[in-house]
């Protein structure tokens, strides 16, 4: 293997560092994105619960800015089963962004872990 200049191979450190980095915080935002869809969806599951268990001649009403329309009941609930979808496609989208950080987060500590244990100890 031939070898490196120094200020190639701290390039090359400051680059696999910086993608590390970049990797760890972009995981950390998509695990909080997670975590509040999942609470959005749960708040939505149990309203649709709250809904399906009211009698049929119950008014609904939906907050528009400041005030409340009436809303008819079926169109209440697909409303609601329709952001609940949403949500959940949201939420597998966002999981499948954390799996790939993630890899690619273990992916740069391995080559950093790869060049430090390969380096020849320098005294």
């Amino acid at each position: 293997m031939a070898t490196l200049s120094d200020e190639t191979l701290r390039k090359i450190l400051v680059q696999i560092q910086q993608t590390a980095v970049q990797s760890q915080r972009a995981l950390n935002v998509s695990r909080q994105q997670i975590a509040a869809k999942e609470r959005e969806r749960r708040i939505l599951q149990l309203t649709i619960e709250e809904i399906t268990s009211l009698q049929e001649d119950v008014n609904l009403y939906k907050g528009v800015g400041k005030m409340f329309m009436q809303v008819p009941r079926p169109a209440m609930e697909r409303d609601l089963k329709a952001e609940e979808k949403e949500l959940t496609e949201d939420i597998k989208n966002l999981e499948k962004k954390s799996k790939y950080l993630e890899k690619q987060f273990n992916d740069a500590q391995a080559q950093l872990r790869d060049i430090f244990h390969n380096a020849p100890n320098q005294s």
